[in-house]
């Protein structure tokens, strides 16, 4: 039996949103929820991949099947680059085990990129802002990753010491974040 083609819109769509915190990256959710209909006025795209409600940044949604399973699905190893702040200053020790692959629950992670980085050119607060304590430094960190296993970039950094204050997706494949600030979005041609 044939698997039958999936059918490909006429007029393929896809929207770059700067996910802010605490926004679920999907279109539904109970009462209380701020969720993706609150900032995207299209009602016929669905995210490609997700971020977590305490993540930020850059979420492509499309309207065509194939293309979302091609940005989503870790079979393509499509990039994905995370600025990441984390609590403390990682040794080159911890930052190849980032590189290398670390043991998580669910396997070990494909290996990654990962280096220390200057705080992000004009970044915009938090809402709420991070915790922050004076005894214990932070850095930022970019990471590029190939799959995406659940709160993957999380769990990577607290499995070598270093734990997450703060995570911002900037990229996916060729596609940016740019200047788009929280809650922004933008259309871009989809690249086939």
């Amino acid at each position: 039996m044939q698997k039958k083609r999936k059918e490909r819109p006429a007029n393929p769509k896809l929207v770059l949103l700067n996910k802010p915190y605490g926004v679920l990256s999907q279109f539904s959710g109970e009462a209380d929820d701020d969720t993706l209909k609150n900032y995207i006025p299209h009602k016929d795209v669905y995210p490609a991949g997700r971020l977590d409600k305490d993540s930020e940044g850059l979420l492509l949604l499309t309207n065509d099947g194939v293309y979302q399973a091609r940005l989503a699905n870790p079979k393509y190893k499509v990039w994905k680059t995370y600025w990441v702040q984390v609590e403390g200053e990682p040794t080159e020790e911890q930052l190849e085990q980032l590189r290398n692959g670390v043991e998580l629950k669910d396997g070990i992670t494909r290996p990654a990129e990962a280096f220390v980085m200057p705080e992000p050119n004009d970044l915009w607060p938090r809402n709420p802002p991070i915790r922050e304590r004076k005894s214990v430094p932070d850095t930022w960190l970019c990471i590029k990753i190939r799959e995406g296993k659940n709160r993957q970039v999380r769990r990577m950094t607290a499995h070598v010491g270093l734990p997450t204050l703060r995570l911002i997706r900037a990229a996916v494949g060729p596609f940016q974040l740019k200047r788009l600030q929280p809650g922004q979005w933008r259309e871009e041609p989809p690249v086939w």
